[in-house]
């Protein structure tokens, strides 16, 4: 094997070690709880919260990463990229009219979500691949042994098909965004420093969505003294969540053949 080609193959192999891992931790927490309890209102009230948060605006990364130089002879993936942003960009829609179906609002923004996007924020410009490993970690984060465990999720009482869309939307079978992102990063033809950013930004994204999933969890872990105040949602916002339907993410959503 030339020298090149084992290089990207021991960089694949480091972003999958980092994609294992997470799973691993993320199933071992969501099994703390849910071995013995039921998934409570409050618990998921606040999941949609910090998701609604993480998810608005998310196009933005993905074409920043695609505007970055590096990709300027990485068409294909930069295509992908483009493509990827248009999927996912009214995503935040779809946690927040899950809680309007149950009559609420989104939590203000949990202090590790704004720590998330002030750092990817300024990252992205200069190193995009770290981002992109974020990315490759929140799209493959419930697959794995964490799969069991996210099924569990949605066994509340109070969930029903109409509040449950965006967890069943990022279930891996129903959107497989995370095979898709790790094929386009195996067929990126990208260099060693390219796998050490993906990497790099896999572990931090790991440590902070683990810290968003505990807060939701465990309403009064550490990162729950920073919460304050209510959202502030004008009329028009109001109303963009309350009349979204699923079928304006045209034919991605998966959600036909999903049930809770």
């Amino acid at each position: 094997m030339p020298d090149c080609d084992m290089r990207e193959a021991h960089g694949l192999l480091d972003l999958y070690a980092c994609i294992d891992d997470a799973q691993e931790r993320f199933a071992g927490l969501l099994k703390s709880y849910l071995v013995d309890h039921p998934t409570t209102i409050d618990q998921y009230i606040r999941y949609l919260s910090f998701q609604y948060h993480l998810t608005k605006d998310v196009q933005r990364y993905f074409l920043a990463i695609a505007a970055h130089g590096d990709l300027s002879r990485r068409r294909r993936l930069r295509e992908f990229l483009c493509s990827f942003a248009n999927e996912e960009e009214l995503h935040y829609l779809v946690a927040a009219n899950d809680l309007a179906r149950l009559g609420l609002r989104p939590l203000p923004m949990p202090f590790d979500v704004e720590l998330w996007h002030h750092y990817f924020g300024k990252v992205v410009v200069d190193r995009p691949f770290v981002r992109l490993g974020a990315a490759a970690i929140l799209e493959n984060i419930s697959d794995g042994p964490a799969k069991e465990w996210v099924k569990k999720a949605l066994q509340g009482s109070f969930l029903t098909r109409d509040n449950t869309k965006f967890l069943v939307l990022h279930q891996h079978e129903v959107l497989p965004h995370g095979n898709q992102i790790l094929n386009a990063i195996e067929e990126g033809d990208l260099e060693p420093h390219h796998f050490a950013d993906l990497s790099e930004g896999a572990r931090k994204g790991t440590v902070l969505y683990l810290r968003m999933a505990e807060w939701a969890i465990r309403p009064t872990t550490l990162a729950s003294i920073c919460d304050h105040g209510t959202i502030s949602l004008d009329q028009q916002e109001e109303q963009r969540i309350a009349n979204f339907s699923m079928t304006e993410l045209g034919g991605t959503s998966g959600l036909q053949q999903a049930t809770p």
